[in-house]
């Protein structure tokens, strides 16, 4: 069980404790999925290198506001953000992320998944904050979805100008 702080918040105790750790279990995933994006960023090689080095870029900005609200919100409940490398590492639910990826399809695949897995996991979210009764909770993951659904487009439409 995580540690708990006191709060005037009227969310009674046990409901925010499982709050919690649904928020760090996210925590975990918009983390690496910051890192992901910045490591496609790095990487990312061929004919759409500028385009796609800018849009990783920004997947990862957008992931570091995501990142932002998910961690704040555990700790307005009294919770603790779980956001350490090794909570990331064990945590993490998103696929692998091969570091032999180099050129544009590879990493728009590979974000792609990442987003994608990222954007099933904060929607499940949103009905258990929402089970749990707490709509602010529901409506941070509502809005975390939102972002991750458009950054998803962006992303997969590198790969469907051939279809």
């Amino acid at each position: 069980m995580t540690r708990i702080f006191n709060t005037k918040n009227d969310i009674p105790e046990g409901p925010r404790q499982e709050l919690i750790s649904l928020l760090n279990a996210n925590l975990a995933n918009g983390i690496d999925m910051q890192l992901r994006a910045k490591q496609a960023h790095w990487s990312v090689k061929g004919p759409s290198f500028i385009s796609l080095h800018e849009l990783f870029d920004k997947v990862y900005d957008e992931a570091a506001g995501w990142v932002d609200l998910i961690a704040e919100r555990a700790v307005q409940l009294g919770g603790v953000a779980e956001g350490t490398i090794e909570m990331v590492s064990q945590r993490s639910k998103l696929p692998e992320y091969g570091l032999d990826l180099v050129n544009g399809p590879e990493h728009v695949e590979a974000v792609a998944s990442s987003l994608a897995t990222f954007g099933r996991s904060v929607r499940k979210a949103i009905d258990s904050a929402d089970s749990l009764g707490d709509a602010d909770t529901a409506d941070i993951f509502t809005e975390i979805s939102r972002g991750v659904d458009k950054m998803l487009w962006f992303v997969e439409a590198h790969g469907q100008a051939d279809r």
